[in-house]
C-alpha cells in the first residue's frame, strides 16, 4: 500500500508508476517503490493521491505484463526523486508485508498463489515461480534472530 508523504503538512499517498518521479519541491506523486511515498512538496495537494494504492495496482502500474520492470528493484526518473532505488528494495519491501501478514492473511495469499500455480500459463508460473523464490531468499535477512 502507497504511503502518506513524510512532511507533517502533507497528507497524499504515492501513485504506482513505472519510475520514481516525487520530487520535494513538485507535485509529482509517481513511486515505483512497492509502499512508496509521492512528493513532499504542500505547494499543490489538491492534485494528490487522497487515498492509498494497494498491490493491484502496484502489479498492473509498477511491474507491468511481464512482471519484472521493477523487480526486484524500483527504478527512478532522475536523481532527484526522493525516493532512490536500493538493491532489491522492492523484493524487500513485499517480503516485509508478507511477514507482517496475520496467520488468516497468510493462508489466504497461499491459496491465492496455489490457484495461480494450478490455472496459471507457463509463462504466469514461471514468474509466480522466480517471485518465491526471491521472496524465500530475502526473508532470512528480514526475520529477527
Amino acid at each position: 500500500m502507497t504511503k502518506k508523504t513524510g512532511t507533517a503538512n502533507a497528507s497524499n499517498y504515492g501513485v504506482y508508476a513505472e519510475e520514481t518521479d516525487a520530487k520535494d519541491n513538485q507535485a509529482n506523486w509517481g513511486t515505483a517503490l512497492c509502499g512508496g511515498h509521492g512528493s513532499t512538496s504542500t505547494s499543490a495537494q489538491s492534485t494528490a493521491q487522497k487515498s492509498p494504492q494497494v498491490l493491484r495496482d502496484f502489479v498492473k502500474n509498477t511491474l507491468k505484463e511481464d512482471g519484472n520492470r521493477n523487480w526486484p528493484m524500483s527504478r527512478e526518473k532522475d536523481s532527484t526523486a526522493v525516493q532512490h532505488p536500493t538493491a532489491n528494495d522492492n523484493a524487500k519491501a513485499v517480503a516485509t508485508d508478507l511477514v507482517a501478514l496475520n496467520p488468516e492473511e497468510k493462508t489466504i495469499v497461499a491459496g491465492l498463489l496455489a490457484k495461480t500455480i494450478e490455472g496459471g500459463e507457463v509463462v504466469e508460473i514461471r514468474a509466480v515461480s522466480s517471485t518465491f523464490i526471491r521472496i524465500r531468499d530475502e526473508l532470512p535477512s528480514l526475520l529477527p534472530c
